[in-house]
């Protein structure tokens, strides 16, 4: 696999390929403040799920670096204020809080010396890292038993190397398959308005030698009509404890739309996407974006002035319409708020 490196660490600067200009150009955005960190996520220079999570554990190590007192009050008391504008920069995305609450777990611990602690959270952030890449493998490894005859599958958005730090979530079984020798053919939802299937998906997919083919968000019934999907498998931002996804804006559609023809709708994420304090999909806040991503395409007006836009970043799709959530730990079925508790 031509690995792309979409997030490195050096020098107590977060380096990250720069994916508003992908495919166009290859570029790094480099953070050094938690400023910095902030609106990386906040302007998807980083986007998915996993990404995110790791980019705010860094996010935090550096901002801790900052913070010159030596009193540990007054340092925890920082470092919260750190979590809490982080978190606020993406809502949907369960993993940016996951990661955020891991670092507060380590400040919030009994230490003798702001030094200490500030070491111990590199080593945090670099397990949150370390723990994306090894989920994302394994999740590779769990959903390729579930395809088993399979070879023709359709994905929305980027859950791929771009999403997380290696692999991907949804992407993960492909490339594992390649590995193998036995390569999928792989659809790609175009994904309106930020076109991350076209730009993104394809882009690594292409690169890592993936047969991949780029469809308008539109063509998925005719697709499954014509027999021409085996099986969906998308990533997400997070889970309800009773197996309620969000994910990328269409993915509902996907799923009634894969329902109806009887093609399996499996979920890839990693367990850290789970959040089995949210009752179900409507307790999920879902964040409302800039009419101007639909308004506009590379800055070229396609709508015309004064007309009203509705642009949500993610829908919900219901547990009834998914097959399988498969993590790292293992492949849910339903019923969810059963089977995700113990994975």
């Amino acid at each position: 696999m031509n690995e792309i490196t979409p997030i490195e660490f050096k020098d107590n600067k977060l380096i990250l390929i720069d994916q508003r200009k992908l495919f166009d150009s290859e570029e790094f955005f480099v953070c050094d403040s938690i400023e910095s960190v902030y609106f990386s996520i906040k302007e998807m220079v980083v986007r998915g799920a996993p990404a995110i999570g790791v980019t705010a554990g860094y996010g935090m190590y550096i901002k801790a670096l900052s913070i010159k007192t030596a009193d540990l009050d007054e340092f925890r008391i920082e470092m919260k204020k750190a979590a809490e504008y982080l978190d606020s920069s993406r809502p949907t995305a369960v993993n940016l809080s996951y990661a955020t609450k891991r670092i507060m777990s380590v400040v919030n611990e009994n230490w003798d010396e702001v030094g200490e602690l500030k070491n111990a959270l590199y080593k945090e952030a670099i397990a949150i890292h370390q723990e994306d890449i090894d989920a994302n493998r394994k999740i590779g490894e769990n959903m390729l038993s579930l395809l088993k005859n399979a070879k023709r599958v359709l994905t929305v958005c980027n859950a791929g190397i771009l999403a997380t730090t290696s692999y991907g979530t949804a992407t993960s079984a492909m490339y594992l398959a390649k590995e193998q020798g036995k390569e999928l053919i792989v659809y790609a939802c175009e994904t309106r308005p930020r076109l991350q299937g076209a730009r993104l998906t394809a882009y690594e997919l292409n690169k890592n030698g993936i047969d991949v083919t780029v469809i308008t968000d539109g063509m998925v019934a005719h697709l499954m009509s014509k027999n021409m999907v085996d099986a969906v498998i998308v990533g997400c931002d997070r889970v309800a404890s009773n197996g309620d996804t969000a994910n990328k804006i269409g993915t509902k559609n996907i799923s009634i739309i894969a329902k109806r023809y009887n093609i399996p709708m499996y979920i890839a994420c990693p367990t850290s996407t789970i959040d089995m304090d949210i009752e179900d999909g409507s307790k999920i806040v879902i964040e409302q974006r800039d009419s101007v991503e639909v308004t506009h395409i590379n800055g070229v007006r396609i709508v015309p002035p004064g007309v009203k836009v509705f642009n949500p970043s993610f829908d919900v799709t219901d547990n009834a319409d998914i097959t399988a959530i498969v993590t790292e730990k293992g492949i849910a079925n339903p019923p969810y708020n059963v089977t995700l508790k113990i994975l």
